[in-house]
C-alpha cells in the first residue's frame, strides 16, 4: 500500500498549528520509500483559512472534512473519520503534541497498524522505513521499524523543521466525516482551559526564559521584565509548577512541553533530566544558577554562578542600556 497522509492540526476548528508543517516535512522525507503521493487531511468547522495555507506545500490534494462537531477536539470523534479515509494509505503522519499523541494511537488500534510515537525523524534501513525515537529521557535513540501494511508515526516538532511552501496550489476535496464511534456518544466536551497571554506559545518561541522553584513567589516579578526585554515565552521546571508558582501550560520537559528555541534561558533551574529532556536541543542555553554544581551547567553554552535575584535585574537594565 502506497501514499502518505499528513493529518493537520487545528486550534478550535479553523486555527493551522505549527506542529502540523513538522509533519509534512517527515512525510515529504518518507515518501520516497513509502511511493506514490502526500495528501494532507484537515478535520475542522471553518478551516478555510487553514486548508489555504497547506495549498502551498506541495501536496497532490487537501482533504476537508468540514463539521460544526470538529469546533473542539475529542479523540473519540475525530478518529473515526481519520480511520475511514487513512484506508488507503501506508504511512499516517501527525505533529507529536498533545492532540497527536491522544489521537493517532486510537487511529492506529482502529486500522490495526504499528505506531512509531514522538519521532525525531527517520533512519536508513534494509527495507521500509525505520524512525528515529527517543528513550530514557533523550539519554539514549532508539530505531523502530514497523512491519504492518499500514504505518503511523508522531513527530516531535523541536527536531524535525517545520515545512516551507513551495508554490503552486493543491487542490482541496471534501470529505463525509463517518459515523460517531460509541465511545463518541459517551464522551462530551465540557471546557477548554488555557492561560491567555500576548506572549509567544512556548512550542513556537524563538526565545524562552524558564524559571525553576528558587525564584519562589517572585516568579513573575524576576522573570517577566527580562521576558518583555527579549520578546520571548516564559516556561518553567515541573519543580516551580508543582509548588504553585506559575501555571502547568508552563512546564518544560518530559512530562511538559518539548521546546528547541533558538537561546533558552534556565534561570534558577538545577537541571534535572526530565526537564534537561524537554529543552536541551536549544540551539543556545544560558544558565544562572548560585549552585556552581548544578548539573544544567553541563549542557549551557553560557553558564553564570551568582544570586538570580541580582544577576537578572542587571541583565534587564544592561539590555535596556542597549
Amino acid at each position: 500500500m502506497q501514499n502518505v497522509l499528513v493529518i493537520a492540526e487545528l486550534h478550535e476548528g479553523h486555527e493551522l498549528k505549527s506542529a502540523t508543517l513538522s509533519a509534512l516535512t517527515l512525510g515529504f522525507e518518507a515518501l520516497p520509500t513509502i511511493g506514490g503521493s502526500l495528501d494532507i487531511l484537515v478535520l475542522g468547522s471553518a478551516p478555510e483559512v487553514a486548508v489555504e495555507t497547506l495549498k502551498a506545500h506541495g501536496a497532490r490534494k487537501v482533504l476537508v472534512a468540514k463539521d460544526p462537531s470538529f469546533e473542539r477536539y475529542v479523540a473519540e470523534n475525530f478518529a473515526p473519520t481519520i480511520a475511514a479515509v487513512a484506508k488507503d494509505y501506508g504511512l499516517l503522519v501527525a505533529g507529536a503534541s498533545t492532540y497527536g499523541k491522544d489521537l493517532m494511537p486510537r487511529v492506529a488500534a482502529r486500522l490495526n497498524a504499528g505506531y512509531a510515537g514522538d519521532c525525531l525523524g527517520l533512519e536508513k534501513a534494509a527495507q521500509g522505513l525505520a524512525y528515529r525515537r527517543p528513550m530514557f529521557a533523550g539519554n539514549a535513540i532508539g530505531i523502530c521499524r514497523i512491519t504492518s501494511e499500514i504505518q503511523v508515526a508522531t513527530v516531535r516538532q523541536s527536531e524535525v523543521s517545520p515545512h516551507a511552501p513551495s508554490g503552486g496550489a493543491t487542490p482541496s476535496e471534501s470529505v463525509t466525516k463517518a459515523g460517531s464511534s460509541g465511545a463518541a456518544a459517551r464522551v462530551e466536551f465540557v471546557a477548554f482551559e488555557t492561560v491567555k497571554s500576548e506572549r509567544p506559545e512556548l512550542s513556537d518561541a524563538k526565545i524562552i526564559v524558564s524559571g525553576g522553584r528558587a525564584l519562589k513567589e517572585k516568579f513573575f516579578e524576576v522573570l517577566e521584565p527580562l521576558a518583555d526585554a527579549l520578546g520571548a515565552g516564559l516556561g518553567a521546571s515541573r519543580a516551580a509548577v508543582d509548588a504553585g508558582y506559575c501555571p502547568g501550560d508552563f512546564q518544560v520537559g518530559q512530562t511538559g512541553k518539548i521546546v528547541a528555541p533558538s537561546l533558552y534561558f534556565a534561570i534558577g533551574i538545577s537541571g534535572a533530566i526530565q526537564h534537561i529532556a524537554g529543552m536541551k536541543g536549544s540551539k543556545v542555553i544560558v544558565a544562572i544558577n548560585k549552585d556552581p554544581e548544578a548539573p544544567i551547567f553541563q549542557i549551557a553554552d553560557y553558564g553564570l554562578v551568582a544570586d538570580l535575584f541580582q544577576a537578572v535585574p542587571e541583565l534587564v537594565s544592561a539590555l535596556k542600556a542597549h
